[in-house]
């Protein structure tokens, strides 16, 4: 082997073609064209472990690209940056959860008060509740959850701050058992019976079943509420049922006659029906308690109507007020007059005889009694009030 004749590369296997210090001609064809442009980056989300290097101090940045050694690859020197340099960190992650947290209970503290807490409590068990479907509701639809929580608050405010009601002879309500509350009906819609049922029950904190007209019952969304209220028809099989129960029962004889009387003659009661509610009183034998409202027939004073227009929709009338319809909705607001409630001593029942509500004449004697009462309280109240407003 030491004579062997050594064949430089790249000479094709013939002798005297390369000087064996540089590539021959045909070595050279071999090699790689230089490129001429920057090599695109990767396109994978993974980044390459070569992109960040750590210094000598611990700092990180890009690192070059080192030239391909022997000169022939032509590579981009851009310096490669990394996703995670760029991406500026959000504001919101530097908040601890405890600083959320003391938000939290300030805000709640600002809103509901000190008692925050307990009243979130409350007001959790009561959507559960709703949700479960953990509520009583009776026999006529009353809920009384419901009536309580958002009924009375919601009318609350407007008996107390907008109507300012005063309220005199409220001993005369029995603290249990069965009761019928007779009263004067006024003021074109009917929010009297509305402010008497909160006024009740913020006074004795006893529910007033209102009885209502057929066309309360026949309106879709009107109807709903009125049950879940604890209002009924007013027929004598749901009254005497309700006062044998024990409830506290609210009758207004003269229907829409009274509320849709006009101005002129405020505060002269209508007819009372046929005296169904003494009928129903007698047979259950619990006592009347005739009330007088003063105030009402100044919130829409009913100057005119439209009865034609009324009987093609179907409604006892169509009101014509200083307000309405020349304001449109605006004109539905209520005149804030002053309002004066008195109830009167109960007209006992249980001292007749039985059979006492098959006799015509005792029923309308009974029937006069109590209209004669509220009239003459009335008048009462009216000569002792110095202003409509005041």
């Amino acid at each position: 082997m030491g004579d062997a004749e050594i064949i430089p590369i790249g000479t094709r296997g013939k002798p005297g073609r390369g000087t064996g210090k540089q590539p021959s001609s045909a070595a050279r064809g071999l090699a790689p064209k230089a490129r001429t442009t920057p090599r695109k980056p990767p396109t994978s989300t993974t980044e390459p472990a070569a992109a960040t290097a750590a210094g000598a101090d611990g700092a990180t940045g890009p690192v070059e690209a080192a030239p391909a050694t022997g000169g022939h690859d032509v590579v981009s020197t851009a310096p490669v940056v990394s996703a995670a340099t760029t991406r500026e960190r959000h504001p919101l992650r530097n908040i601890p959860t405890s600083a959320w947290l003391s938000a939290f209970q300030q805000a709640a503290m600002e809103v509901f008060g000190e008692q925050w807490e307990p009243r979130l409590a409350h007001f959790l068990a009561f959507l559960r509740r709703r949700v479960t479907g953990d509520y009583v509701v009776d026999e006529y639809g009353f809920d009384a959850e419901i009536t309580q929580r958002f009924f009375m608050a919601a009318l609350r405010p407007i008996a107390q701050q907008w109507f300012r009601i005063e309220v005199r002879g409220i001993d005369n309500i029995p603290t249990e058992g069965g009761a019928l509350v007779v009263s004067n009906h006024s003021g074109t819609i009917p929010v009297d019976g509305l402010m008497t049922m909160v006024t009740i029950h913020d006074q004795t904190g006893r529910h007033l079943r209102a009885l209502g007209a057929d066309l309360v019952f026949k309106m879709p969304v009107i109807s709903q509420l009125a049950r879940k209220g604890g209002a009924t028809l007013a027929c004598n099989e749901d009254a005497e049922r309700m006062l044998r129960g024990g409830e506290l029962v609210g009758v207004w004889p003269e229907g829409f006659k009274g509320i849709g009387k006009p101005y002129s003659q405020r505060y002269k009661l209508q007819r009372f029906g046929r005296g169904g509610f003494v009928s129903a009183a007698l047979r259950t034998g619990v006592p009347i308690v005739p009330l007088a409202v003063v105030g009402a027939e100044e919130i829409y004073p009913l100057v005119g109507n439209i009865p034609a227009l009324a009987r093609l929709i179907g409604i006892p009338y169509i009101p014509i007020t200083p307000l309405f319809p020349l304001l449109g909705p605006l004109g539905l607001v209520p005149l804030p007059s002053k309002w004066l409630l008195e109830f009167g001593e109960p007209i006992r029942t249980d001292e007749y005889e039985p059979g006492a509500a098959e006799d015509p004449m005792l029923v309308f004697d009974v029937t006069d009694q109590v209209r004669e009462t509220i009239q003459q309280t009335l008048y009462s109240l009216l000569m002792q009030r110095t202003s409509v407003f005041k």
